[in-house]
């Protein structure tokens, strides 16, 4: 077999980088997924429409799955087309249409960037990356590239989780992927890469491609366009790249893209050595004592009292059941006089602990949270009078659903 090429860090040879953007270029025309908002995308003939569609998408497939995105997607694009219908819209209508996508404040810093297009930008979008990331409250690095590259041909390149696996397995950068000198490598290179004619096509390609093929477990890297390019796999096939140092080899023994010493190249994981990412902090615990509140509604069914958020920090906004965070190892006796004492400020009349029922216990995990909600009933009769002063509401199992209510609220129901 012949011996591998030297492992370099980045792309040096002009004719590489071409083979490799029309390998992948050309792989992408074959081979893209139908998704609603590439459509909108090349077909919509306003530039702005065009850019807000991009931009809508890019918002919403943030930490969430594309076959999950798709359907929130096309009822967000039917109820709000424009900028300026968007711009319309109250924050509780985004909240309840984005209530499952998890977090929500995407959808808030949505809207609020609508409403500066609309009032200080006279309702044009801005063009450049640079402006984007500038101009727009929400809008970072990586959603401006992909904005301005797809809808407005900027020649930008782009970086997500899937373009880091792509370049860091076709390049062996084994170093922390998260920290900031491979991230600003990794936008080097991505800038370098991006095709000049075809920039937003070109990175939607290396997306799509992490995305379905150099996957993180189980890449089938035998459908790759660019394995040839690709100098993690060449290593998987050939092993340890030759010992001969080059002018453009990387630093030997202290190259601050290598894999660790300590943790060097594991030739049963192929491929799957890159990217490397830094240990996972673990979520802290968090318990939270909830009560669903019940009433007979005037049609004789059932109905819950559902109260509002603050309108910053984690779920702003939102509704849910009357909630309060309980101290860790509190005892169930204790905890049952807390959420009295807490409904009664709500309510202004006395609430008896031993009324309360408990029901079990939910858990719900958020990004950073490992939440534990320890739910509790209370049936009521007759009429209450809740404390005008804060946002509260009785409501219908149907309108509790309708409600932008998160979908740990709807675990507790």
């Amino acid at each position: 077999a012949p011996a591998p090429p030297p492992t370099r860090h980045h792309f040096s040879d002009p004719a590489e980088v071409e083979a490799l953007r029309g390998n992948l270029l050309a792989w992408y025309d074959r081979c893209k997924r139908d998704l609603p908002w590439r459509a909108l995308a090349a077909t919509e003939p306003d530039a702005d429409r065009r850019g807000y569609a991009v931009w809508v998408s890019e918002i919403m497939l943030q930490q969430t799955q594309v076959a999950t995105v798709i359907d929130y997607y096309n009822r967000w694009m039917q109820k709000w087309p424009t900028l300026q219908a968007l711009a319309q819209a109250s924050l509780e209508e985004v909240n309840e249409l984005w209530a499952g996508l998890g977090y929500y404040s995407r959808g808030k810093r949505l809207q609020e960037a609508a409403r500066k297009v609309v009032s200080e930008l006279g309702g044009h979008m801005p063009r450049t990356a640079e402006a984007l990331q500038k101009l727009l409250p929400g809008v970072g690095r990586y959603t401006a590239g992909a904005i301005a590259s797809i809808s407005y041909g900027q020649a930008t390149g782009v970086v997500d989780g899937n373009v880091i696996r792509v370049l860091c397995r076709l390049r062996c950068i084994g170093a922390d992927s998260s920290s900031l000198a491979v991230i600003d490598r990794l936008w080097d290179m991505a800038n370098a890469l991006v095709d000049r004619s075809r920039p937003g096509d070109f990175n939607q390609a290396l997306m799509e491609l992490g995305a379905t093929v150099c996957v993180p477990k189980a890449p089938l890297c035998g459908e790759c366009p660019v394995k040839q390019h690709c100098q993690a796999r060449c290593r998987k096939l050939f092993g340890k790249p030759i010992p001969v140092p080059d002018v453009e080899d990387c630093g030997v023994g202290d190259c601050p893209l290598c894999p660790p010493a300590t943790e060097p190249w594991d030739s049963s994981l192929g491929v799957t050595n890159f990217p490397r990412k830094a240990a996972k902090k673990q979520p802290r615990a968090m318990r939270t004592a909830t009560c669903v509140l019940e009433r007979r509604g005037c049609r004789g069914g059932p109905e819950y009292l559902i109260v509002q958020r603050p309108s910053s920090g984690l779920l702003a906004g939102l509704w849910e059941f009357p909630s309060l965070p309980l101290a860790q190892d509190l005892q169930e006796k204790k905890e049952r006089e807390v959420l009295a004492d807490h409904l009664q400020a709500w309510m202004g009349q006395p609430v008896a602990a031993k009324g309360l029922q408990f029901i079990g216990e939910v858990i719900h995990i958020f990004s950073h949270i490992h939440q534990t909600y320890v739910v509790y009933s209370l049936p009521l009769e007759g009429n209450v009078t809740l404390d005008p002063a804060s946002p509260s509401r009785w409501v219908t199992e149907e309108e509790f659903h309708a409600s932008a209510v998160s979908t740990a609220m709807k675990k507790v129901l």
